[in-house]
């Protein structure tokens, strides 16, 4: 099928493990993470709001997402996403966003980290969700996140985030939070280049920068 061809999305869905049990699955994981994606994509906010996408859509469109039935409820993504390998996941988004773009001009591609905390995460039991993300500013792909708990910060989760990145032909930008010398060698490391907001939390670095940049002195 053309849907399933090579590189593209539901093919590299393929390759996501299904974290489910093989017994009494009704539904192939790769269908549902096309039609979540879909959904998502058409303004779906919850699970019911993706299943109920799914179920107003053409028959012909659910073949080629890989339903061969009724399409499910919401608890068949509940239960999917629950135990869903998140790394795994963003990888096959990644792969596919790479082969979809194609080769690039050779100026350095914008790359942002940035942290955000995730509107309506919040629960009587839970703290709201704190994410850091590295994302391509001119597509707006995210291509990879983590969670940042109450136990670190953002400068910290940032060196976890960027190892096994390839950052050729990439300049990572960010607010002061990362402008630390570990994150800068990290960023080196993987073939990128940044550009940091420098401020008070360098005081040393921000002296030499006003340093360089003051008017040159005559005694004339």
């Amino acid at each position: 099928m053309a849907a399933f061809a090579p590189g593209s999305l539901l093919a590299q869905f393929r390759q996501v493990p299904d974290p489910r049990d093989p017994k009494g699955c009704r539904y192939p994981h790769t269908a549902l993470l096309g039609a979540a994606c879909a959904a998502i994509l058409s303004g779906a906010r919850s699970f019911e709001a993706i299943a109920q996408w799914a179920r107003l859509q053409d028959p012909r469109l659910l073949q080629r997402l890989g339903f061969y039935r009724r399409p499910p409820t919401a608890g068949a993504y509940r239960y999917l996403f629950v135990s869903l390998d998140a790394g795994a996941f963003e990888a096959a988004l990644a792969r596919w966003a790479a082969a979809a773009l194609g080769a690039e001009a050779a100026a350095l591609r914008p790359t942002a980290l940035d942290g955000k905390t995730a509107c309506g995460s919040a629960g009587p039991l839970r703290p709201a969700v704190h994410l850091l993300a590295l994302f391509d500013q001119p597509t707006g792909g995210v291509l990879r996140q983590a969670a940042v708990d109450g136990k670190t910060n953002e400068h910290k989760a940032a060196r976890g985030l960027l190892e096994g990145l390839v950052l050729d032909g990439r300049v990572v930008t960010g607010d002061a939070m990362f402008c630390h010398r570990d994150v800068a060698e990290t960023i080196l490391g993987r073939g990128g280049h940044y550009f940091f907001t420098v401020k008070d939390n360098q005081p040393a670095l921000l002296a030499d920068i006003a340093a360089a940049f003051e008017p040159a002195f005559s005694p004339a």
